[in-house]
């Protein structure tokens, strides 16, 4: 859709003084009553709910928005003096648009392509929680939302137990959309928070939809039977198998409008399909709840690494440093601390890629020298700083919380749910980021998300004794995919995986000697770590070949 379109809205906003379920026109004049003001900016933060929009007013100002954590993209391109708008980068792009090598490389450094960068050379996406302002041929995109964590002083921890779980009650209950609605459940403890909260919302057992793994280390289906017993739910199991796989990976991967490589879609693909097959049309989700309330170990992980800046500044620079860094800290007793310090003294977030797969590999090592020179390969780096450095408070695990509602949830998890469940033919809620619930997070002390170095504290403390005790101190795990070690163990998909890497080794993105050796050596030796790569090569030919099948650097 071009801006020639007087109005473009998607999704279910939650407008001011609008009830939630008013007729579609009712709407839209409510969208440009907000957006005529001549600063839409206040206005746009006063909106919640899941909503993209675009409107060009009779004087000629296209506005455009997307909501928190952009669960309704919204993509854009300016040709001559018209902006173009669409929910979707390759609607825009047709079949003629570039590719963007930085977008590529952005690909293999994060596994997906953050916005505002889009695959396509000039095609844009708006980045969450942002509007977009063009007028006489010039675009100017801001936040209209920044997270603010103002925590409440000395708040009764009894209070706020009740208060959290009568929220998430309504939570769910908005999510629901219909009487029928089911929902996933890995058996971790969001899923099963949502699984237990449906069943009491809804007045009775909730449907849920779990996907189980034949390999060791990878299964989790009995955490999610004992939260379907505890709650009476109608449970329901898929075992994925390495045929789905191959079944599957094509499908998914085209489905996408740009390279997409997490590789637990295929799992959540297949757990939607299931449902789709059972008469459901509607599914709930968990995501979002670690993100909010302190449950990913890099928070505790991170926090450690944070103690070293309060080491006094001459211990750092004339004792603990000289003596770690030199050959002595390379003994085994030693080794541990040498590392510790190395990582402690890099900055954040910077930090947070210290594992990053591509660059430990080696760019060198893995990239052609013609795509290296086309690229800068700082540039996700300094996207990530300059987001990190507008985040707004002096607690770090709220800090580290802001930025995985941009990285984690916005350009990942979310969009790999949305897509897959699309796919399958369902529609999905986040009851997890329900506006109501992140605004309570946004008030709670940072000490009751990391209390310590335990994780999401205050989220297990409230839901002691609603949730089985088994799933609140099981370790997280999810949807994780064995492709690794089924890769090395079953013909057809390792065929596929080899077919794809050779295709792509010929398009001057990846080293085929980098790719040989990926196949024939580190694969083998090592299947769960460098099934990773294998996985994101495989995903990003596999695209190529469905949009651009002729496409060469």
């Amino acid at each position: 859709m071009t801006s020639t379109a007087l109005f473009l809205s998607t999704g279910q906003p939650a407008l001011p003084g609008l009830p939630a379920d008013a007729p579609a026109a009712h709407r839209d004049a409510a969208w440009q009553t907000l957006l005529s003001a001549t600063d839409p900016v206040p206005a746009l933060a006063q909106v919640g709910g899941r909503f993209s929009v675009a409107w060009r007013q009779p004087g000629g100002r296209t506005v455009l928005a997307t909501d928190r954590f952009g669960l309704e993209p919204l993509c854009y391109r300016i040709v001559g003096h018209e902006l173009q708008v669409a929910p979707r980068a390759d609607d825009l792009a047709g079949d003629e648009a570039d590719l963007d090598p930085q977008a590529l490389f952005d690909y293999l450094y994060f596994h997906v392509i953050p916005s505002p960068r889009t695959v396509f050379r000039n095609i844009f996406r708006l980045p969450p929680g942002h509007v977009g302002l063009f007028e006489r041929g010039e675009l100017r995109v801001l936040p209209y939302w920044t997270p603010t964590f103002r925590a409440e002083p000395a708040p009764r921890l009894e209070d706020l137990k009740d208060e959290f779980r009568q929220i998430l009650e309504r939570s769910v209950q908005r999510a629901m959309q219909a009487p029928d609605a089911a929902c996933f459940l890995s058996g971790g403890t969001d899923s099963s928070t949502v699984a237990g909260m449906l069943s009491r919302v809804a007045g009775r057992p909730a449907d849920t939809y779990s996907i189980g793994f034949e390999a060791e280390g990878y299964d989790e289906m009995a955490f999610a039977r004992i939260a379907a017993k505890h709650f009476g739910c109608r449970h329901h199991e898929y075992y994925v198998t390495p045929k789905d796989l191959v079944d599957g990976i094509a499908k998914v991967a085209t489905h996408y409008d740009q390279p997409f490589g997490n590789s637990s879609a295929l799992p959540a693909y297949y757990c939607a399909r299931r449902a789709h097959d059972n008469g459901v049309r509607h599914l709930l989700a968990g995501d979002g709840g670690d993100e909010l309330f302190g449950g990913n170990t890099r928070y505790a992980k991170q926090t450690v690494f944070s103690w070293y800046g309060q080491v006094p500044g001459p211990l750092r620079d004339f004792v603990l440093q000289p003596v770690f860094g030199s050959p002595i800290g390379q003994l085994p007793l030693l080794k541990k601390g040498a590392s510790y310090i190395d990582q402690a003294r890099v900055p954040m977030p910077d930090r947070l890629q210290s594992y990053n797969l591509l660059t430990r590999l080696g760019l060198g090592e893995v990239l052609e020298t013609d795509f290296l020179r086309r690229v800068d390969p700082l540039g996700p780096q300094k996207q990530q700083r300059q987001v990190w450095n507008a985040i707004k408070t002096g607690r770090l695990v709220d800090r580290m919380l802001a930025f995985d509602w941009r990285y984690t949830l916005a350009d990942t998890d979310l969009p790999k749910v949305v897509g897959t469940t699309s796919l399958a033919g369902t529609s999905v809620g986040f009851p997890m980021l329900d506006d109501e619930l992140l605004a309570f997070s946004e008030r709670l002390p940072a000490d009751y998300k990391l209390k310590g170095l335990k994780l999401r504290w205050f989220f297990k403390e409230a839901l002691r004794g609603f949730l089985p005790d088994e799933i609140i101190v099981k370790k997280k795990q999810g949807f994780g995919l064995p492709f690794g070690v089924w890769a090395t163990r079953d013909a057809q998909l390792r065929a596929l995986a080899e077919d794809s890497l050779g295709s792509l080794a010929t398009r001057g993105i990846i080293r085929p000697a980098f790719i040989e050796s990926l196949l024939k050596q580190r694969l083998p030796e090592h299947p769960g770590y460098y099934g990773e790569m294998v996985w994101i090569l495989m995903m990003l030919e596999q695209w190529l070949r469905g949009r651009r099948p002729n496409y060469r650097l």
